[in-house]
């Protein structure tokens, strides 16, 4: 330790009294600098600091990086390898957005990050001199403080301990440049050798455990259980079956436990013989027949089901399903042309599951129902 002064310290308790302490520090110094255990609402303000320039440094690295790779993709997909996929255009800007989007993003935050540290702050820098000072102990824990350095044109200690003792701060303390730490400079190179070799034997370790975990330990008994276990797989022989395929057929004339099988195509009568609705007439099921009807079948068919379009002519109304012919149908029928579709009416096989369908054709029975009720339907 040298008789160097570095910098005239102070500490305060409270946010209050640091942040008013940074202002008035500021009116005369500007060599100078504050020290808090968590960032402090305001203090750039105080400490007259103005706006960081290091937004920047964001802007133009994320910007830059997002225009090349913008043009990246555009090589790829304009003259290095052209792919038309489904019709779209050969440079599909929107499908590229996501890309764009999260390169501007990693590239200026990654950036902005290594700035702050390398070029603001400085680092590495282990010849500061508040390092190992009780200064520096206690503002990364539970008191805030600030220094005035030296080198301010304006320093003068005894003024400055004055201006600390009117403002209330505890432990006014010197600092002190170390000259054997000066002379080391700021690099990395005053870490001492059994830090380096503790750093470099855990990377080994943990490198190595990776590398025998991922490749040796999990086809190891009993970890290698999901590799040898009896399956058959896909595309390859097997002795299981007769004929060495895996990949078998179901057995003729064979249906999944809980399926109703169905022809998907072909003419809709005779079903109401094959076929009956599976679904229970319970409040569920009708309301979720109305909620489809509505969303799918009102805009054409009307809301109940008059064929009272509410496209106003501008495509064909289809027929009331209170008709006779509708009324006659069977249960089956009606889901017939909702799987199939019907004159200009496509199928609907896509958009609505299969109970989702014969919920539906609850609902028209009870459309029906509601234009021609019997006297048992109001008792």
């Amino acid at each position: 330790m040298s008789n160097q002064l570095y910098a005239l310290s102070g500490q305060f308790e409270t946010p209050d009294e640091i942040m008013h302490a940074a202002e008035e520090v500021n009116k005369k110094y500007k060599q100078y600098d504050v020290n808090t255990p968590y960032p402090v609402h305001g203090m750039d303000g105080a400490m007259g600091m103005g706006e960081s320039p290091i937004g920047w440094v964001t802007l133009v690295v994320g910007t830059t990086c997002m225009l090349l790779m913008l043009c990246f993709i555009a090589w790829i997909q304009l003259v290095d390898y052209p792919t038309t996929f489904a019709g779209k255009p050969d440079f599909n800007l929107p499908g590229y957005v996501p890309i764009l989007f999260e390169t501007t993003i990693l590239t200026g935050a990654v950036t902005t990050v290594l700035t702050l540290l390398f070029v603001v702050c400085g680092l590495p820098n282990n010849a500061h001199p508040i390092h190992d000072t009780n200064y520096a102990k206690r503002t990364s824990d539970d008191r805030f403080g600030i220094y005035v350095e030296a080198k301010d044109p304006a320093f003068n200690e005894a003024e400055v301990r004055q201006l600390f003792e009117q403002l209330g701060a505890k432990d006014i303390a010197p600092i002190y440049i170390d000259a054997e730490e000066v002379a080391a400079g700021k690099n990395m190179s005053v870490l001492k050798p059994q830090f380096i070799g503790f750093a470099a034997t855990v990377v080994l370790v943990i490198s190595g455990a990776a590398y025998f975990g991922l490749n040796h330990m999990v086809f190891l008994p009993p970890y290698n259980w999901m590799s040898v276990q009896p399956k058959v797989v896909p595309q390859k022989t097997n002795t299981v079956f007769k004929n060495g395929v895996s990949m078998q057929l179901p057995v003729e004339g064979t249906i999944a436990r809980g399926f109703i099988p169905y022809a998907k195509v072909g003419a809709k009568e005779g079903f109401g013989q094959s076929m009956a609705n599976p679904l229970d007439p319970t409040a569920e099921v009708f309301a979720l027949g109305e909620q489809k009807y509505l969303t799918m079948c009102s805009a054409c068919h009307g809301n109940y089901g008059q064929g009272d379009s509410r496209l106003n002519g501008q495509y064909p109304a289809p027929p009331s399903l209170h008709s006779k012919k509708a009324v006659e149908w069977a249960d089956a029928e009606i889901y017939h042309v909702i799987t199939n579709g019907q004159n200009i009416m496509p199928s609907y096989a896509k958009q609505l599951t299969r109970d989702e369908r014969w919920a539906i054709v609850h609902y028209v029975r009870a459309l029906q129902r509601s234009l021609n009720p019997k006297e048992t339907d109001v008792q």
